[in-house]
């Protein structure tokens, strides 16, 4: 029998499959009963949030999918909406709702959207901290009896996007379950009082099991942490790599130490706060704490400023929350600019972006907001989704072209892609003037060889100039501030380092 130490090494030998490197983007699904109320204050992004000094902080929480959370604080904006829209309902009720809606839900629908995007996997939040199912479960919940769907969502999702040739992955909150601890989440260190452990250790762990026997998921993504210890965590995942041995897992199983109920301690506490709200501004939004076993990180609402030694992925929502909410403004989601530059921005840093969608509680469809730019993206990865998808990082990821430009580099086998685009507010002298230009993007981070060539990614050469400061590629038209181009740069070299 392998010792405990030895399991764990096992499973963080793991390495992460070619597909999900190459696959650069995909689809996070969030969809509970709380996209029935479909409410969340807009004022201010996560990263902002978390990085305040506020014992409640989370009661202002933009995450709709946090709803129930935010009820119980009584002052929350949540708290006030409920009672002016809904009185006294209890919360659960909203899960007949949600049932209810599925009446017109169309997966295969869902599925040729996602992959007309480009997306190369879709995530499906199966259980998120409320504790309802998407799954008609076999594991009892003991608190709730039946709080889960009738209908297999899941495996209808999963075969769906199958079906048009992508991969399927389920999300699973395995720290927090409020039908099992329902302690009010106000900060960081809240976390802890907040996750339950006792029997909902064999529930949780009863629940993935079931999830990976009957659906394979490609992607086991879970959420804040994992109730049992690093050993007994480390037998599940195996049980996972060898029913998937292609599978990927995030980096939010924190197992459980007896270190945690030191946290819960009023100095601990406050010190955790602390820290949690310096990382927070620091990092501009949420980077989980590394745990000792994973395949992929996953900053939420942030991006790194450089390749990163592991893989990694960005995941947002597109607008301030994960969650449908109804109270969320044209001018709160992404710009088509900010979209798919970040897109390329994140592959160019060796990432993937993990897209949040979320659907209506009431009807199961997408909000136009949402559709709108899921268009804006299959638009831009028909266009340019050669210099993305199956690529790595160049040696240098980011660029400045002169005069405003901005470049992002890709690379596959001996191609080097070179993402550009006019940054926000810049135009050169002649667009001012209104006169058709000639643009010359100077990559000063590529050195030419006797053999280079430049094309489009149609293949047609475009004319470039070479000397001991870098390469000048020539554009036949003004380059858009909306959406970059891409050109290839054959047989170059990266100039070294001042």
């Amino acid at each position: 029998m392998p010792s405990d130490r030895q399991r764990v090494r096992r499973v963080r030998r793991h390495v992460v499959p070619a597909w999900w490197r190459d696959a650069k983007l995909g689809i996070f699904v969030h969809w509970t009963p709380a996209s029935v109320a479909a409410f969340a204050p807009v004022d201010v992004e996560i990263g902002e949030l978390m990085a305040r000094h506020d014992p409640h902080a989370m009661a202002w929480s933009p995450y709709a999918e946090w709803y129930e959370n935010s009820l119980r604080f009584p002052e929350s904006p949540a708290a006030r909406h409920h009672a002016e829209v809904w009185g006294g309902r209890p919360y659960r009720e909203f899960a007949a709702d949600w049932e209810a809606g599925l009446a017109g839900w169309d997966p295969d629908e869902w599925a040729a959207r996602f992959a007309a995007t480009g997306a190369r996997y879709v995530v499906l939040v199966t259980k998120h901290h409320d504790g309802y199912c998407l799954w008609p479960t076999d594991v009892p919940n003991p608190h709730v009896p039946g709080f889960h769907s009738s209908r297999d969502v899941v495996g209808e999702l999963a075969e769906a996007v199958r079906r048009v040739g992508l991969r399927f992955g389920v999300y699973y909150s395995g720290g927090l379950d409020w039908t099992f601890e329902d302690h009010p989440i106000g900060t960081f260190s809240d976390l802890l009082a907040a996750q339950p452990r006792g029997d909902y250790i064999d529930y949780a762990e009863a629940h993935v099991r079931e999830l990976v026997e009957r659906y394979r998921p490609s992607v086991l993504w879970n959420d804040i942490s994992w109730p049992a210890p690093a050993a007994r965590l480390a037998t599940m995942l195996e049980a996972y790599y060898r029913a998937v041995p292609d599978g990927v897992v995030n980096d939010r199983f924190m197992p459980w130490s007896p270190a945690w109920e030191l946290g819960r301690t009023r100095p601990a506490r406050r010190l955790l706060d602390r820290m949690a709200a310096r990382s927070a501004a620091a990092d501009k939004g949420i980077v989980p704490p590394k745990p000792p076993m994973f395949d992929v990180r996953t900053p939420e609402y942030t991006v790194f400023d450089s390749v990163q030694p592991t893989p990694w992925e960005c995941v947002r929502g597109i607008d301030r929350s994960f969650g449908h909410n109804e109270a969320s403004r044209e001018e709160l989601f992404l710009g088509r600019a900010e979209l798919v530059w970040s897109l390329a921005d994140i592959v160019a840093k060796g990432g993937n972006l993990l897209l949040n969608v979320g659907p209506r509680g009431v009807d199961a469809t997408i909000a136009e907001a949402q559709t709108r730019r899921l268009d804006w993206l299959a638009a831009f990865t028909d266009s340019v989704g050669g210099a993305l998808f199956a690529t790595r990082p160049w040696v240098q990821p980011t660029g400045v072209g002169g005069d405003g430009i901005e470049v992002r580099y890709t690379a596959r086998d001996t191609a080097v892609f070179a993402l550009v685009r006019r940054a926000e507010g810049a135009a050169s002298a002649r667009k001012k003037a209104g006169e058709a230009e000639e643009v010359g993007v100077r990559l000063s981070e590529v050195d030419a060889t006797p053999t280079t060539r430049v094309t489009g990614l149609d293949g047609g050469v475009l004319r470039f100039d070479a000397d001991s400061s870098g390469v000048t590629v020539w554009l036949g038209g003004p380059l858009s501030t909306e959406e970059p181009i891409a050109v290839v740069l054959h047989d170059v070299r990266a100039r070294p380092s001042a």
